[in-house]
């Protein structure tokens, strides 16, 4: 059901205890202070019973490649999508990955200090050291061998990564890798899919870095395209 995810390999944090776990279409690596994986099990399907509920009301919802409104109450991870997604011109499911692993990763936290989810290359973090991570961009030459390191935040933040040229997820753009960083998972999220969408070409990645300036909330931008590479925020690269 999923693609290799051998990159998980090179993110293990000292000190923490990783593991897996799969709920349907949701498989998750996470880590933190001890073995949660019930409780992670139970907070997923929390998460997902409450977006699969609404989808079932509302099925244009899923499908919508545009900001979706809906003036009813709406679950709690259903409204950050959505908050994300017109943030960024993009349809709320952009930032589903990033929702449900930081839905997961606050909610484990009343159980550990340290917590890092990550779903499908999107990961929350609260971690009380700087974390390097690796960048997983296809066939460009960055790829595996540079790292993003985050310096330690006070606060959780997310780290979530879109590529119009390897995955599954929906992408018009041709980038081998965009990877923002955000005080909000979700937005991260919703945010790499309308930046990668734009890069269709090496030319592009100045101008896209520019245009996720404007975004408030949006900490650090890297994008790949073959054997080019754009960088801002509050981030460094590292060769691993």
């Amino acid at each position: 059901m999923f693609e290799n995810r051998e990159y998980r390999k090179h993110h293990k944090k000292e000190g923490l205890v990783s593991f897996d776990v799969t709920v349907k279409e949701t498989n998750l690596n996470i880590q933190a202070d001890t073995d949660l994986s019930q409780e992670a099990i139970h907070y997923v399907l929390e998460a997902r019973n409450m977006l699969e509920a609404y989808i079932g009301q509302h099925p244009e919802f899923s499908a919508a490649l545009v900001p979706y409104k809906d003036s009813g109450p709406v679950p709690g991870p259903v409204h950050r999508m959505m908050d994300a997604g017109r943030l960024v011109h993009v349809g709320p499911m952009a930032a589903v990955a990033g929702t449900v692993a930081a839905f997961t990763g606050e909610k484990l936290l009343t159980l550990s200090n340290e917590v890092l989810v990550e779903n499908g290359g999107d990961i929350f973090v609260k971690s009380d050291t700087d974390t390097v991570f690796s960048i997983f961009a296809g066939e460009s030459p960055f790829s595996m061998v540079t790292g993003i390191k985050i310096k330690r935040q006070k606060a959780p933040y997310g780290l979530c990564t879109s590529s119009g040229t390897i995955g599954h997820s929906t992408s018009f753009g041709k980038a081998d890798a965009v990877t923002i960083l955000s005080d909000s998972c979700p937005l991260a999220d919703a945010a790499a899919t309308a930046l990668c969408n734009r890069v269709k070409a090496r030319k592009d990645i100045e101008p896209v870095i520019e245009a996720g300036k404007t975004v408030p909330g949006l900490k650090g931008i890297v994008i790949i395209k073959g054997d080019a590479i754009g960088v801002w925020g509050d981030l460094e690269l590292v060769k691993l």
